[in-house]
């Protein structure tokens, strides 16, 4: 028998009955199967080209976050790899369809239910060894180079992808960068560092009603570059500055009612930003941690684990105007996971 034969013979013999079978193109090397094997191909390399794309832009694009005053050009740094992803996996998907629909032979077979199953004699070993190689033969890959070449490079992309996004952000060394933040202190302002709105405005204590809070950053040269120094600046009510139960040490961390914290939710990274002022409880929206700002930002509910590291206060004069600066750095780690492993 043929392979061809040997494989509807297995096929029978396992109870599956062979209705309808043809091959999309019977005479092979015509135009439009030509055409259709082009289209295929063009949809594997685009897949390739995504993935080259995919690589590039996550070296070159610039990822790190800058104030309203400087590019804002990191923003487009996730939605470009994960258009190239989408492009990608999109282009290898449909041209693997595609090949299926049109260039893989047409067929149509009805299987009967099985109620056990025989142990494998000669017979059947040489029918499933049809079976496979009739299979690959379906798939046109021994005659069609193009196919395989473009099915290669798109299948590289597919491989190379994940690796590099995964040991990408392990080249460099972070060295102690993950203990520090743009608070620390520096020899040009020697009365702390400025407090600065996102847009770069300096931080008056006019600036904020009783109950209100403000996102603030450190005001450094070059603006901030990481993601570690987002803080949240509150006003207490009337009375309640004298009512926190700070951490040993932290009792003169805050000024008059104003206290400051980390933005970062100690449990996953999240920005904890919803206060409410009636209960003086700041709330992270991704999984519900509230942290009591009247305990020091302690978590009173939800997955968090430790307080928000709290941030020293203390103000200066310019031109007869007080502005707040941090006259030093966080004294704990910020952030989530694996600051509670260091």
């Amino acid at each position: 028998m043929s392979t061809e034969q040997a494989m509807v013979a297995g096929a029978e013999a396992d109870g599956v009955h062979v209705v309808h079978r043809r091959a999309r193109f019977p005479v092979p090397g015509t135009k439009a199967e030509k055409r259709a094997e082009r289209t295929v191909a063009g949809l594997f390399v685009l897949a390739a080209l995504a993935g080259v794309g995919f690589i590039v832009a996550f070296i070159v694009v610039p990822y790190q976050y800058k104030t309203p005053s400087h590019s804002q050009n990191f923003r487009f740094y996730t939605p470009i790899l994960g258009g190239l992803l989408g492009i990608m996996l999109a282009a290898l998907g449909i041209g693997a369809i595609l090949w299926a629909k049109w260039l893989m032979p047409e067929e149509e077979l009805v299987q009967e239910r099985h109620d056990e199953v025989q142990p494998g004699e000669p017979e059947e070993q040489i029918m499933t060894g049809a079976t496979l190689v009739s299979g690959v033969n379906d798939t046109g890959l021994p005659r069609r180079s193009l196919l395989v070449r473009t099915l290669g490079l798109a299948g590289g992309a597919v491989a190379t992808v994940p690796l590099v996004a995964l040991v990408g952000g392990l080249l460099k060394k972070p060295g102690k960068i993950l203990f520090h933040t743009l608070y620390r202190p520096n020899a040009k302002y020697p009365n702390g560092i400025p407090i600065v709105y996102s847009d770069g405005r300096r931080v008056s204590p006019n600036d904020i009603e009783a109950g209100g809070i403000a996102t603030v950053f450190p005001g450094v040269p070059g603006g901030v570059k990481d993601a570690s120094s987002p803080t949240l600046l509150i006003r207490l009510r009337p009375g309640q500055g004298s009512t926190i139960k700070s951490r040993k040490g932290q009792a003169s961390w805050g000024w008059e009612d104003f206290v400051a914290y980390s933005k970062i939710c100690t449990h996953a990274g999240c920005p904890a930003s919803l206060y409410e002022q009636q209960t003086s409880r700041l709330l992270c929206p991704c999984h519900q941690s509230q942290f009591e700002i009247l305990k020091d930002a302690k978590p009173v509910f939800g997955p968090a684990t430790r307080s928000l590291p709290k941030l020293k206060l203390d103000v200066e004069i310019v031109d007869g105007v007080q502005y707040f600066v941090a006259p030093q750095d966080y004294q704990e780690p910020i952030g989530a996971g694996f600051w509670e492993r260091s």
